[in-house]
């Protein structure tokens, strides 16, 4: 349990806990696996949140992505934390101060998608004698992430572990992507043909395939093929509903190989490390 420290958090549902130990154990593989592989490791939050969440209902805290990524037994060289909310940004900023204050991190204070520039400027610049690679966490609240702003940091060796929010929000607002005039999916995808392809699918499972559809714009960038059965589905603890895919996505094999030991030992923690 970790206790309460003051400052401001966000609620978060119970299914969360399942997300964090997922990305906790693929930080410490990642960053274990890459240290004499690269002459730096390079750690991005793009939806960096407060560091802290509490479980809705309980008083149970827990550490987000941007602490436990602090916390590997191998820290990265630099981390870069982009938050939209200043009240967040704020607390996270602080914890950071206190728990980790020998990390050399970068705030990016506003939206990621605006701040795609300033967020690139702060990944190191690699060369032969300077090899660099980034992990990017990509965990938005809802399927509202856009697809051009992962393509513009794709033009640096850099992996990433994606939050697909498709039961949450794309499946709930079905008719609205599918028939009405929002381009939030086009945006997600990168494109505005999976309609047609959704039709001649024969209009099946949406969820299922949208995270197809997402890996297939992946593909596009380079990145190796994620199928489904590679994907973490994370269901809802009190409803078992789908709510949302999390993927890696990397041009590397090396990086495929840590995540299915995580698919495999990620509702046990100490099978894997202990």
């Amino acid at each position: 349990m970790i206790e309460d420290d003051g400052l401001i958090y966000p609620e978060v549902g119970s299914w969360a806990e399942e997300k964090y130990r997922l990305l906790s154990l693929y930080d410490e593989l990642f960053s274990t696996g890459m240290k004499h592989k690269w002459d730096q490791r390079v750690y991005i939050d793009l939806y960096a949140g407060a560091g802290y969440g509490k479980i809705k209902g309980s008083k149970k805290i827990l550490k987000g992505s941007p602490l436990l990524s602090l916390g590997v037994t191998h820290p990265f060289d630099k981390y870069i934390f982009c938050e939209k909310s200043p009240d967040l940004l704020a607390a996270l900023t602080a914890r950071v101060d206190r728990i980790a204050p020998q990390a050399q991190v970068a705030y990016v204070p506003g939206d990621c998608d605006s701040k795609i520039a300033d967020i690139c400027k702060e990944i190191p610049k690699g060369s032969p004698s300077n090899k660099v690679l980034s992990l990017c966490v990509v965990d938005p609240f809802d399927f509202g992430l856009k697809f051009e702003t992962l393509k513009k940091l794709s033009v640096v060796y850099i992996d990433f572990v994606v939050l697909l929010a498709i039961g949450m929000d794309a499946n709930r607002n079905y008719d609205h992507y599918v028939d009405g005039n929002s381009s939030k999916i086009d945006e997600a995808l990168g494109n505005e043909e999976w309609r047609e392809r959704w039709k001649a699918a024969g209009r099946r499972d949406f969820r299922r395939f949208l995270a197809q559809e997402f890996s297939m714009s992946m593909q596009s960038l380079g990145y190796l093929e994620q199928p489904l059965d590679r994907m973490k589905l994370v269901k809802s603890t009190e409803k078992n509903l789908s709510l949302y895919y999390i993927a890696l996505f990397s041009r590397n094999k090396t990086a495929y190989k840590f995540w299915d030991e995580v698919l495999k030992y990620g509702t046990d923690q100490q099978s894997l490390f202990g």
